[in-house]
């Protein structure tokens, strides 16, 4: 049970993991694949037991050695145009064509594919391959393994966070919390909306102070924040409600997120409490019955630069790459840092072909990539 590493993202890729589905065939498949080579796996399952993760040891149990971290989950296709199956690789002109193959299945595919190699290395210190389910909807699979992880005494000295970073050392991104704000209006004729509670317009209130707020970080970002763009970001993305034009909306609800910087204190979700409350008070002078109620619905934490930290210091060294890099969007890199192991972000792909119809991988980085995690081998085979 050999597989090259693009073998293994043809296999990986072949599974249809979207996050709404069941990622079970493939943990199975890498537990069956790593027992294959005498690896011993531990599968972390969700609450309902649809989808799992899966960690594992490759050498010494010590402690130090690195973690290659990927996430096994991908995004829906639905809606859009491809030349291609998406479930099947298929290479064109030097790219690796398939839903997954860039974020990031290639990754977990390098990861995976090399095992034979790192068990013949000698290897001193270990790798913990460590995949996770979920992180497209909140990183809420890394939470709950990483969680186990430190339970089972496992002290890794790095974490690699395998994103598609083009093998660039990442060291900082944002973190996130999203939430889900529901609105019990109180349903009259329209036009006596004045004995009424309109919670779509309730909701318009709320939705409109995610624009306030962030118009209030932009006019205050400060020079020199390497992020794109220099300030906290607060969006909505999904709402419904109401029922007809001539009725004041019974029920309102809306998705929405906060992209907090590393080092931005501020408390968003006390602040959008508070605001809340200052609704509520004259809904339920109208009608007692209504009211607003917010539901955390996934919080990942920003990966902050590290003074001195090893996986930085280690990545640099093998990658070369001593520029300072920052991203936007949100990794499982902050979790495994709050467990107090040094973290960054590096792998292979481009972050521009994440959820796009015709997501393709390069073979030049599937090459990079493969490269960079043999010179990991060697340096924990020293």
């Amino acid at each position: 049970m050999r597989y090259s590493p693009k073998e293994m993202l043809a296999k990986l890729v072949s599974f249809n993991t979207e996050s709404w589905r069941s990622n079970l065939d493939l943990i199975h498949f890498c537990r069956d694949y790593l027992a294959a080579h005498g690896v011993e796996s531990t599968i972390v399952p969700s609450p309902d037991g649809q989808k799992a993760n899966l960690y594992a040891t490759v050498g010494p149990k010590v402690e130090g050695g690195i973690v290659l971290s990927g996430h096994t989950d991908v995004v829906p296709v639905e809606g859009q145009d491809w030349s291609s199956d998406p479930w099947t690789l298929t290479e064109r002109d030097g790219k690796l064509y398939g839903r997954g193959s860039c974020d990031m299945k290639g990754f977990d595919a390098i990861a995976l594919a090399l095992v034979p190699e790192m068990l013949e290395a000698g290897l001193k210190r270990p790798f913990h391959i460590a995949l996770s389910y979920d992180e497209e909807v909140g990183c809420i699979g890394a939470a709950i393994m990483i969680e186990a992880m430190v339970e089972a005494g496992l002290k890794p000295s790095a974490v690699i966070v395998g994103e598609p970073s083009m093998m660039q050392v990442v060291t900082g991104h944002k973190g996130g919390t999203r939430m889900k704000t529901t609105v019990r209006g109180h349903a009259v004729h329209s036009s006596r909306v004045d004995i009424g509670v309109p919670a779509v317009m309730v909701a318009g209130k709320l939705i409109a102070w995610h624009d306030e707020v962030m118009a209030q970080n932009k006019a205050n970002a400060q020079p020199g924040i390497p992020f794109e763009p220099p300030y906290s970001t607060l969006h909505v993305g999904v709402v419904a409600g109401g029922t007809a034009v001539n009725i004041t909306a019974e029920h309102a609800s809306f998705s929405h997120e906060v992209r907090v910087m590393p080092g931005d204190d501020t408390d968003y979700v006390a602040r959008y409490l508070a605001k809340i409350a200052d609704l509520e008070g004259p809904m339920k002078a109208i009608a007692p019955e209504t009211g607003i109620t917010m539901e955390i619905t996934s919080q990942t934490p920003p990966l902050a630069p590290e003074k001195e930290g090893a996986a930085e210091t280690l990545s640099r060294r093998i990658t070369g790459d001593n520029a300072s890099h920052v991203v936007a969007y949100g990794t499982e890199g902050g979790l495994f840092q709050a467990a107090g192991w040094s973290t960054v972000v590096c792998g292979p792909g481009d972050i521009a072909q994440a959820h796009q119809p015709d997501e393709f991988l390069t073979v030049a980085q599937l090459d990079a990539g493969t490269a960079f995690v043999r010179a990991l081998i060697a340096e924990l085979a020293r």
